[in-house]
């Protein structure tokens, strides 16, 4: 057997997200039943060396020996050994980090959403396609075994085509009680839920729908509608709806997303002409599927599918994205570009019909 790959990862940030991604890294690719990986943090950057050193300190713990600290993440672009970026900033910093890593020639996975416009997008998969490197939004529930099983069953035909969904999350951030600079209120931020946790809900409906193979990757039409909160003027409340009618399916998804108020359970609910999938909540991370069979519209078997692994399952994406490097990939066929091209077109025009226009300076570009 040949040695496995050690695909090797610098960090930009060392925030929350920084720190559940890299110890996801450090689970011992086994675990998982995978072979041909194995991942290795070489350089982690922050505002400071020292900030830097404390993150690999308290996170990498034994491998902490492989890794630099950096002040900067200028230095981490320029390491010779780190073969790809873990972009882990605020999403309006996404696009400025991405573009920097990608002119180094470096691979990079970034946060979601991936910018906050689909122009900024637009000019990051440009610049990757003429560096020759791998670009890709980290939407790591899209590569769950949970969401794998699931399009199994969506797509099999057992339950016929898919007619209607509804998928949430919300979470009660307590938002009177949070400094207007937090990340969910901050206008400079993108701050609300559209952005920040609007693309579960919608991978979701993307994963149902819109790869659903009587789809044909058609475009859906948009309604949406936004409340704003007073206390920063960004959304506290949004829904949006997706419907499908341009090739073989006509579906329609309803999406919805708060900052102000608790999830539902399921998270996801999707009817088809002949039963129901409930995707138990939260919906980034589900560990359990119910799959309800129907005979004239009545349940004549119910079967519940519960999934576990080591990690919180960040792990599956980077996988993905240390095979497609290997492979000499742009771009991964499970969560290619086109897919969160559609997710930033869907989250503007959401935004232009809800009245949410961000800050000046926000958006790098616009056109």
């Amino acid at each position: 057997m040949s040695q496995p790959l050690v695909f090797r990862w610098g960090i930009i940030s060392t925030g929350m997200i920084a720190n559940v991604f890299v110890k996801d890294l450090l689970v011992d690719p086994k675990t998982r039943d995978v072979h041909d990986v194995v991942h290795k943090v070489t350089a982690i950057g922050s505002r400071s060396v020292t900030k830097a050193q404390e993150f690999i300190d308290s996170v990498l713990e034994s491998d902490k020996a492989s890794a630099k600290a950096y002040g900067s993440y200028a230095e981490v672009y320029a390491d010779k050994d780190v073969d790809v970026i873990y972009v882990a900033t605020p999403h309006t910093y996404h696009y400025e980090n991405a573009m920097d890593a990608i002119k180094a020639k470096k691979h990079v996975l970034c946060e979601k959403p991936v910018t906050v416009n689909a122009a900024e997008l637009r000019s990051l998969l440009a610049a990757a396609k003429e560096n020759n490197v791998f670009f890709m939004e980290a939407m790591w529930t899209r590569f769950h075994p949970l969401s794998l099983e699931f399009k199994e069953i969506s797509e099999s035909g057992v339950l016929g085509l898919p007619i209607a969904m509804h998928a949430d999350l919300s979470v009660d951030f307590g938002i009177k009680d949070l400094p207007k600079t937090h990340r969910i209120l901050d206008p400079m931020l993108g701050g609300g839920p559209l952005l920040d946790l609007g693309p579960y809900p919608l991978v979701w409906a993307i994963m149902a729908l819109f790869e659903h193979p009587s789809n044909k990757y058609s475009q859906p039409s948009i309604s949406g509608s936004m409340v704003m909160t007073p206390i920063t003027g960004v959304d506290s409340n949004t829904s949006f709806t997706l419907s499908f009618s341009k090739a073989d399916l006509s579906a329609q998804a309803v999406l919805s997303c708060s900052i102000n108020a608790a999830g539902l359970e399921p998270g996801a609910t999707i009817r088809y002409e002949k039963g129901v999938i409930k995707i138990a909540g939260p919906l980034y991370c589900p560990q359990s599927f119910t799959v309800q069979y129907f005979e004239k519209g009545k349940v004549v078997r119910e079967e519940t599918r519960n999934f576990e692994y080591a990690g919180r399952g960040m792990h599956f994406q980077a996988d993905e994205v240390a095979r497609c490097v290997r492979d000499g990939k742009i771009e991964s066929e499970v969560w290619s570009h086109k897919k969160y091209l559609l997710e930033m077109d869907i989250f503007d025009e959401v935004r232009r019909q809800g009245g949410y226009v961000l800050p000046p300076g926000v958006e790098k570009v616009t056109a």
